[in-house]
C-alpha cells in the first residue's frame, strides 16, 4: 500500500481502514471527549516528547494556526509562488 502525504485527499482507506472506522468508538472532539483523538494526540506527545499534542485534521489547518501564532494582525507574510498557502483555501 501507498500512503501519499502530499495531499489528504489523494489516499484512499483500504477495506480494513474502513472496518477500524466503522467499529471505532467515538466522542465529542472538539470537548475532548474522542477515545481515539485522545490517544493519538497522548502518543503524538510522547512520542516527540512534549507535554501535549493536538490533532488538526488538514494541512491547511496546520498551515494557517501555524502562521497565526507566528504573526500579528496586519503582518505581512512573503511566499515563494508555489508555495501551498498563496492560492486559494490558503491564509485567505
Amino acid at each position: 500500500m501507498t500512503v501519499n502525504l502530499y495531499s489528504d485527499t489523494q489516499t484512499r482507506p483500504t477495506e480494513a481502514m474502513r472496518r477500524a472506522i466503522a467499529v471505532a468508538e467515538v466522542g465529542d472532539e472538539q470537548r475532548g471527549l474522542d477515545p481515539t483523538t485522545r490517544s493519538l494526540e497522548q502518543r503524538v506527545a510522547e512520542l516527540l516528547g512534549h507535554e501535549a499534542a493536538l490533532f488538526l485534521p488538514s494541512g491547511t489547518m496546520c498551515n494557517e494556526i501555524a502562521v497565526k501564532v507566528r504573526t500579528r494582525p496586519g503582518d505581512e507574510v512573503l511566499l515563494d509562488r508555489r508555495a501551498g498557502e498563496s492560492g486559494e483555501g490558503g491564509l485567505g
